[in-house]
């Protein structure tokens, strides 16, 4: 037991779970409310979400022994927000059920498996790089705003990586909590407390709405959320199996789509947070991380929309600086797998780049496209 409550396990779910809602929480609510949604279901929505990704990370991790971080679909809820406007919420419902139905399938019929075979791990390494490398650069553009802030942050995290490394990242967040607390940037004022209770919405089928919605919200988690969350754990050294992965999360999206889960999948960012070194050393132990974040999720779930008041009562240059500090070793371990090979060094490169750039395309993200990218050079330059 006493091994489970490690304090850098407990400090890197806790900040994946910071990262996760801080950085697109907002996202979600515009969504619901293009669904019509009251304050009611709202609260439901961030139940159904919370508990969704507390249990398949906790399930997942538990059973494969490895870091599996599951998410609301980002992309997903920023397509949402466009396409449910004037759609009623029993149609939303029932796309919903119907995208996740379709994850289900896919994940348990193995699809996912023959697709992420054919990824060069120098690939993968470098979409995750592109991908992270953002949050990395965040930390130094927050020093234009949060020059103490971040300042006392980086001399914490260098130190501790000097002398005690095992718990640099937690030492960095209490010393930025300090800080913004001593400078009054913490507004605790803002935090209003409430539970939350599931509000349940009976599904309408709509043909329109299943093509309209239904369909390209699918398309879009899978592609820019699936395929990058299983490239992360290949290249981490994981090699979980991806299909039941990828039929769970859609199993979940069936169970909760009713109550505002719209669509779960695998994670990539907060993923690579508990995969990091700072995370654990033993590679083979960062699964309680995983967990830990779990754990965090159901939390956050049952608080409902208390969690984004909580989040938002930090300031924006504590929570760029973490999510860039505990990210450091990942890019770095990412760049390097994906430049070490000569013969693959150009796709890999083109891959970072292009996912770096942020470039969306029929409402699909960058990471996408830097993979796509990145296997017509590497196929180009072989033949």
């Amino acid at each position: 037991m006493r091994r489970f409550f490690h304090l850098a396990h407990l400090s890197a779910g806790f900040i994946a779970v910071l990262v996760g809602y801080t950085s697109s929480a907002a996202i979600v609510f515009q969504a619901a409310t293009a669904a019509g949604a009251e304050a009611a279901h709202l609260a439901s929505w961030l139940l159904a979400l919370g508990l969704g990704m507390g249990a398949t990370c906790i399930g997942l991790s538990l059973r494969y022994r490895s870091p599996v971080l599951t998410a609301w679909s980002t992309p997903g809820a920023a397509l949402l927000g466009t396409a449910l406007i004037g759609v009623p919420m029993g149609e939303a419902v029932g796309a919903f059920l119907f995208a996740s139905t379709l994850m289900a399938v896919l994940g348990f019929t193995g699809g996912i498996e023959h697709l992420i075979k054919h990824v060069p791990k120098a690939l993968a390494a470098a979409m995750l790089g592109g991908v992270l490398v953002r949050f990395g650069l965040g930390v130094f553009t927050a020093l234009q705003s949060s020059l103490v802030l971040v300042a006392a942050m980086l001399v914490v995290y260098f130190a501790g990586r000097r002398w005690n490394s095992r718990y640099t990242i937690p030492w960095t967040l209490l010393c930025g909590l300090a800080v913004a607390g001593f400078a009054g940037q913490i507004h605790l004022d803002a935090i209003h407390w409430a539970p939350a209770a599931p509000v349940f919405v009976a599904p309408v089928f709509s043909v329109s709405t299943i093509v309209g919605v239904g369909i390209p919200l699918f398309i879009v988690t899978m592609a820019s959320q699936n395929v990058p969350g299983i490239a992360v754990l290949r290249a981490n050294g994981y090699t979980t199996p991806a299909s039941p992965l990828i039929g769970w999360t859609g199993v979940t999206g069936m169970a909760l789509g009713a109550f505002g889960g719209f669509q779960f999948n695998l994670a990539a960012i907060t993923a690579a947070i508990c995969m990091s070194p700072e995370a654990d050393q033993d590679p083979q132990r960062r699964y309680l991380a995983a967990v830990w974040a779990g754990v965090f999720y159901v939390l956050t779930g049952l608080l409902g929309a208390t969690v984004a008041s909580v989040f938002g009562a930090l300031p924006p240059g504590l929570v760029a600086a973490i999510s860039g500090i505990a990210l450091f070793g990942t890019i770095g371990n990412s760049l390097t797998a994906a430049l070490g090979e000569e013969r693959s060094r150009e796709a890999a490169l083109v891959t970072f780049l292009v996912t770096a750039s942020g470039l969306t395309l029929a409402g699909i993200g960058s990471a996408f496209w830097g993979l796509l990218a990145g296997l017509a050079v590497n196929w180009a330059l072989r033949r």
